[in-house]
């Protein structure tokens, strides 16, 4: 009993703590705007498409969607109280205060706009076609998603068991939505239908690219690896061809036992043909591995500091 005493006292008081170490920056600004943009587009990808739909969401906002369709209980109100407890978890294993604050606005914001805006906008929705109202409920969401996750929040529930599995074990935000969420979408069909809970697990994998689309980077950037016998001339026609850097890496051929020079690159998409071309016109017997790359930061691309 004491120790628990002492567990709880010691994360109030780390998290009084990093309050202090939080100060107001246009970097922090620009990370509550994202929440609270982030948390108006969930909003109305609710009421816009998916209640209107009976098309769950997973997660606590399903569950409150499964509950309010039998008691009418307000949806706002019961994703604010079932987030208390997957708070108190994502405080744990998320980032502390920063953490804290960021998710503690996004869920309060989403579950006031869901309340709210069921005033303004019509119950119906503003179309009556189910794939639609599928594919454009998931896009708007995970649009909402990836954005509080720009600003370094959540919007708690499962949305902070799939960030811990991504942030621990490496799996996909797509993927963790479909593990977290799966059992609620299956369960909506008790209430709705099972073509609705069909369409809702759509709905869910929609948005899950979405999120990672909008928090990541559309992967419009590609790595290149080149293993040449003519590494410095490969080396002059990127540099003055496509202004691009190159990093030279050493490496060893198992095989032969050969010491061979590696060469790193970073290019856009639209300049994959050309680089084709440039090695090609080099050095025909080069092997070329193409990657993909979700983000590109630093020189000749984005600024890795953000101002």
């Amino acid at each position: 009993m004491n120790s628990d005493k002492q567990t709880k006292g010691n994360m109030w008081q780390q998290f009084r703590q990093e309050l202090t170490i939080e100060k107001f920056s246009w970097r922090t600004a620009q990370d509550y705007l994202f929440v609270l943009l982030g948390a108006l587009i969930q909003a109305l990808a609710m009421r816009l498409f998916l209640v209107p739909a009976h098309l769950t969401s997973g997660g606590i906002s399903g569950a409150a969607q499964i509950i309010n369709f039998y008691t009418n209980f307000p949806i706002g109100l019961m994703v604010f109280l079932g987030n208390v407890p997957m708070f108190l978890l994502g405080w744990r294993y998320l980032g502390g205060a920063r953490f804290a604050l960021r998710t503690a606005v996004a869920i309060i914001t989403f579950s006031l706009f869901t309340d709210l805006l069921v005033l303004f906008l019509p119950a119906e929705g503003i179309t009556g076609d189910i794939v639609l109202e599928c594919l454009y409920g998931g896009l708007l969401l995970g649009v909402g998603l990836g954005l509080v996750y720009r600003g370094q929040g959540t919007s708690g529930g499962s949305d902070i068991l799939g960030r811990i599995l991504n942030h621990k074990f490496g799996i996909s935000i797509s993927q963790a939505y479909l593990a977290t969420d799966t059992i609620v979408v299956l369960l909506s069909g008790l209430a709705f239908g099972w073509d609705r809970a069909l369409y809702g697990l759509v709905a869910i994998y929609v948005s899950g690219l979405a999120a990672e689309m909008a928090s990541e980077g559309s992967a419009i950037f590609r790595t290149v690896m080149i293993i040449t016998s003519k590494p410095q001339e490969i080396i002059k026609q990127v540099m003055e061809q496509l202004s691009r850097g190159v990093t030279i890496l050493q490496g060893t051929g198992g095989y032969t036992g050969e010491e061979r020079q590696v060469l790193y690159c970073v290019i856009t998409r639209a300049e994959v043909n050309q680089m084709k071309e440039l090695i090609r016109g080099i050095d025909p017997k080069a092997f070329m591995v193409i990657g993909t790359a979700h983000e590109a930061l630093g020189e000749g691309f984005r600024p890795l500091i953000r101002q």
